[in-house]
């Protein structure tokens, strides 16, 4: 088994990025120009003091993590800002072949100075629409509610996804912080999303147990999980997941730093890629921290020892599960293993590709 490959090679491989918040994947140089220009007073005024401001604390709490994006939000309360941001995003994303990135951010966080909801919104979405003419990278939006704010607020987040459904925005999501703040309080935004037979994924199992899971699952109906670290301390769930084909969005680095894990090589990815779970791997947040999708590619295959289809399969599964229409994501797939094909012929010329799970 080839188990060594080159990062340039691993940053060729077609990829998507279905977990990426856009308040924490800034460019720092971005965010000390923006600062500059707005006249918000950041702790440093260049890359190297601001970085240590943007690094979550050794202790690994998501609370602590959370805290960083603060900083990074302080910059993005205006259309020009968020446009760019958004730009910006999908444009490194594509300089590492992510064919598909789903961005996720709650428009209340970037309403500081003002802004309307439609405006946030409309902001990010040309943001990403320049990036996809000059880059060609397909890219939807989720709209995120925060498990700590007023149910009513979720309510209306909720209505917001569902008035730009086809314009771009392509699923809901509850994020922040986990623990104490259930997922069922905000019962009613999840009815309504499913009930117009719209996307939904949760944040769960990630700074609480594998009842957050469940939770996220059975009370609320969530399509696919993000994080899912906890998942195998109810083996009858990790089954439901698996038979259903519930994908998870696992993000390595980040359950470091928030806690969820205490290294790489104890992740539980390595149990739910070996048990057949339609995990794929996600950056959760660029800058803060300091990954990219090469990276996490990179740490997978370093820390699990994983081969040529082993790469192909995660690499799958991640389009499998975007929230594409289906005939979009067949075609799109379809263009990523002929991708894989030609690049795995370069590390192993008489390789058989495996087609027995596309």
């Amino acid at each position: 088994m080839v188990t060594e490959f080159p990062s340039a090679w691993i940053r060729r491989l077609p990829k998507t990025d279905l977990h990426c918040h856009l308040d924490g994947s800034l460019r720092p140089e971005t965010l000390l120009e923006l600062g500059m220009a707005q006249g918000v007073p950041l702790p440093a005024d260049n890359v190297e003091d601001l970085t240590p401001h943007l690094t979550p604390p050794p202790s690994g709490d998501l609370t602590a993590y959370l805290a960083l994006f603060d900083l990074t939000l302080s910059v993005m309360q205006t259309e020009e800002s968020l446009s760019r941001v958004a730009y910006e995003l999908a444009a490194d994303a594509a300089a590492e072949n992510v064919r598909y990135l789903e961005v996720r951010y709650s428009p209340v966080l970037h309403q500081q100075k003002g802004l309307g909801l439609e405006a946030i919104v409309d902001a990010v979405l040309d943001g990403l629409k320049r990036a996809g003419d000059e880059f060609g990278i397909q890219t939807g939006v989720i709209l995120c509610g925060i498990r700590s704010l007023d149910p009513a607020t979720t309510d209306r987040l909720a209505d917001l996804t569902l008035s730009y459904w086809g314009r771009g925005v392509v699923a809901f999501d509850l994020a922040g912080a986990e623990r104490n703040f259930p997922a069922k309080h905000h019962l009613d935004a999840f009815y309504r999303i499913r009930n117009a037979s719209m996307n939904l994924t949760i944040h769960a199992g990630e700074a609480f147990g594998a009842a957050s899971i469940h939770q996220a699952l059975h009370y609320c109906g969530a399509h696919r999980i993000g994080h899912g670290t906890r998942l195998g301390e109810d083996s009858a769930l990790l089954s439901y997941v698996n038979d259903h084909r519930v994908g998870i969005e696992v993000c390595l680095t980040s359950n470091v730093q928030t806690g969820a894990v205490d290294s790489i090589r104890n992740h539980p990815f390595r149990g739910y890629f070996r048990d057949g779970l339609r995990v794929s791997l996600h950056t959760d947040n660029r800058l803060i921290s300091a990954t990219d999708c090469t990276q996490e590619l990179g740490l997978a295959i370093e820390a699990f020892d994983l081969g040529l289809e082993d790469i192909r399969r995660l690499t799958i599964n991640g389009f499998k599960s975007a929230f594409l229409p289906h005939e979009e994501k067949k075609a799109v797939l379809r263009e990523a293993v002929g991708e894989l094909d030609q690049l795995f012929a370069e590390i192993d010329p008489g390789h058989r590709p495996d087609r027995t799970f596309l």
